[in-house]
């Protein structure tokens, strides 16, 4: 493994050296700097520190293991690959993500998943441990978004699972969060219900490999109730903002 100080490195000779041959790297002092990984397959990148925004982004099959937080837009239209996030995430994970997994021990911020999207036999997913924030899965149009609703109790305070519509303008995909969810407010154009035993299948596999990845019991999470939310029409967007 090679081991890259990244206390005095941009970005672009950060991914100069992570683009030369060898395939396991170690990144410490990481404080902010944007697209690292950009586009890369065939690493093995382990961060120390905490990266700035669209960490991943165009990812090809790479690997990556943030040991902290991570900002926006990790996973920005990434194609196949993995990213393990081991804290929180900003916002618009995922973002037109078309492959691969995205794991995220804590939270998430607005948007994750917007535009997310299957292609031809990619289908990606993005797994959230804690809470995610409004508008979760907006446009999403392929791919699943599981939210596991861990440690909902943050400074005494509780959060809902998620935040205010989620799923608006979805047209594809499926989102799986967690409980009842009869508080959250959704938009008009999805259908929302109690996920059924082969949902349940689908999923367990992704929630198994959450608690691998954590060291934490996923087992008795799936349990409890799920909520499956599936877009409830062909055409969400004259729903939206046609009047007729």
């Amino acid at each position: 493994m090679i081991t890259i100080d990244c206390r005095e490195l941009g970005y672009q000779e950060l991914n100069g050296k992570l683009r030369k041959n060898h395939r396991e790297y170690r990144l410490t002092g990481c404080c902010g700097q944007r697209f690292i990984a950009a586009g890369m397959s065939g690493k093995h990148i382990t961060i120390e520190g905490i990266p700035g925004n669209a960490l991943g982004a165009y990812l090809n099959g790479a690997s990556i293991t943030v040991q902290a937080n991570a900002q926006d837009a990790v996973g920005d239209t990434m194609n196949e690959g993995k990213i393990v996030v081991y804290g929180s995430i900003g916002d618009a994970a995922g973002y037109a993500m078309r492959g691969g997994q995205i794991f995220v021990r804590d939270n998430a911020g607005y948007r994750a998943g917007i535009h997310m999207k299957a292609y031809g036999d990619k289908t990606p997913a993005l797994i959230i441990g804690g809470f995610a924030g409004s508008f979760l899965g907006e446009y999403q149009a392929g791919g699943t978004i599981l939210v596991l609703g861990r440690n909902l109790s943050e400074q005494g305070k509780t959060h809902p699972i998620v935040g205010n519509f989620p799923g608006t303008g979805m047209h594809g995909g499926k989102m799986f969060l967690r409980g009842d969810c009869s508080r959250i407010r959704f938009p008009g154009q999805v259908t929302v219900r109690k996920s059924s035993p082969q949902e349940l299948a689908e999923i367990r596999p992704l929630a198994l490999e959450y608690g691998r990845l954590f060291g934490c019991d996923t087992e008795e999470l799936l349990q409890a109730e799920f909520t499956t939310v599936l877009p409830d029409s062909k055409n969400p967007y004259r729903q939206m903002y046609v009047a007729n």
